[in-house]
């Protein structure tokens, strides 16, 4: 059996952790920059605040409604995610983690457990210890988990978070329930076309044949159905290096110099550069990327981008930034208004398995010193010695003008109790 554990409003439940004058109360919290609205508590949901709602266009809303507003505080919910993902480690060893406040569990060897009892007990240890509410749904497949979540979610009452999906006749039931666009892997335009053909269910998407799925949805959606059906063919997927790094960043103001484009760029390359250090990666491809104000941008075009081939493949912050600048002096235009730049570093190999190149090579000391960096940033704390191309007395921040401190992982913001 799989099981499928979701944290509730997850942002909004951390930050009503360390504030719990605001349970029962609206909260939203928004993106970087606090551009627009990425969670919402059930609360902020019933006074009608949608997903992604653009922050100063509802301003009035917040305060019509008294809504607790937040900045992203992803230092915050990164470290409560992980306290989560380690309880539910404590009930089975096979956990993948399926994104910051959803993991995916295999249960080998619990066919005489009674696994909805089981998952209150989880969600019981999970919400004592870290006060975090979550759902948990148990299937025979990873797709139907995500279904049995979903009850556990909508009908919290009946089911007390916890629903399992352990019979024929819970899987019929629980299919012709789900509507066809809540299916987990059926995007907008695949729904739209079985909608068209009156598959408007789960259900009704298991009875189409075979041949019909594999050909308008590929092998993926195939597996799809077979899931739906109870037969499982995705296994839960174990941690691998990632293919492509990236690092991009909106500006809390326009910027119309190349010099500190220059800066920007340059701290970019270098978080990548220790991002493929902290893997055992080395890329053979960087990718500078540029986005203009496009209200702003006669064209109509506002998303720019360059790609530069490295000679050799490197995890240097040195040679990532010298190839990066290169990108970026083929981009720049005069005159244009610049709100986001970024890099990717793609074409990713392992450290260990680098093909030589017997005329040109990456200068040796790179290795050492990159080494050094790491050392004494780890030791002093992020960003504590930079690259001369970096702004030494500046910080660059986003705009958080509602940041709730970072109670767990900054030990200036920890709460203090006074005892009498």
């Amino acid at each position: 059996m799989f099981a499928l554990v979701d944290c509730n409003n997850f942002y909004a439940s951390c930050e009503r952790v360390f504030r719990p004058d605001l349970i029962g109360k609206p909260v939203v919290v928004l993106s970087n920059n606090d551009g627009c609205v990425i969670a919402r508590s059930s609360e902020a949901k019933a006074c009608g605040i949608p997903m992604g709602a653009v922050a100063f266009m509802y301003r009035d809303a917040f305060e019509k409604h008294q809504i607790h507003v937040f900045s992203s505080n992803y230092a915050l919910y990164g470290d409560m995610s992980n306290r989560v993902m380690s309880i539910l480690q404590q009930f089975t060893p096979e956990v993948e983690v399926y994104s910051i406040d959803e993991a995916f569990l295999k249960f080998t060897g619990y066919q005489h457990y009674d696994l909805s009892n089981y998952g209150i007990e989880m969600r019981k240890r999970v919400q004592k210890w870290t006060g975090i509410p979550i759902s948990i749904g148990f299937a025979p497949t990873k797709a139907l988990a995500k279904v049995a979540n979903k009850i556990a979610k909508k009908f919290s009452n009946q089911t007390q978070g916890s629903y399992a999906i352990d019979t024929e006749e819970k899987r019929i039931k629980a299919l012709r329930w789900t509507k066809i666009e809540d299916v987990w892997g059926i995007g907008g335009q695949h729904a739209k076309r079985l909608q068209a053909l009156q598959v408007h269910t789960a259900y009704d998407f298991t009875q189409l044949p075979d041949a019909w799925v594999q050909k308008h949805m590929s092998v993926v959606g195939l597996r799809l159905k077979h899931e739906l059906q109870g037969k499982p063919t995705l296994d839960l997927e174990l941690p691998a290096c990632k293919k492509n790094i990236a690092t991009t960043r909106s500006f809390d103001r326009s910027i119309y110099t190349i010099e500190e484009l220059r800066e920007r760029i340059t701290t970019f390359s270098v978080i990548c550069a220790e991002k493929l250090r902290k893997q055992k990666s080395k890329c053979h491809t960087v990718i500078v990327l540029l986005k203009t104000n496009k209200f702003k941008q006669a064209s109509g075009r506002y998303y720019y981008s360059k790609a530069v081939t490295l000679p050799y493949a490197s995890n240097s912050a040195i040679t990532l930034t010298q190839y990066a600048l290169q990108g970026l002096k083929d981009l720049f235009v005069e005159g244009f208004e610049y709100k986001k730049a970024g890099i990717i570093v793609t074409d990713l190999i392992s450290q260990t398995h680098q093909q030589l190149d017997l005329f040109v090579q990456e200068n040796p000391k790179h290795q050492s010193l990159m080494q050094t960096m790491d050392q004494i940033n780890q030791k002093w704390g992020k960003h504590h010695l930079k690259l001369a191309g970096q702004d030494m007395h500046r910080t660059w921040k986003m705009r958080q003008e509602s940041l709730s401190p970072k109670y767990t992982t900054n030990v200036n913001d920890i709460i203090e109790v006074l005892c009498e």
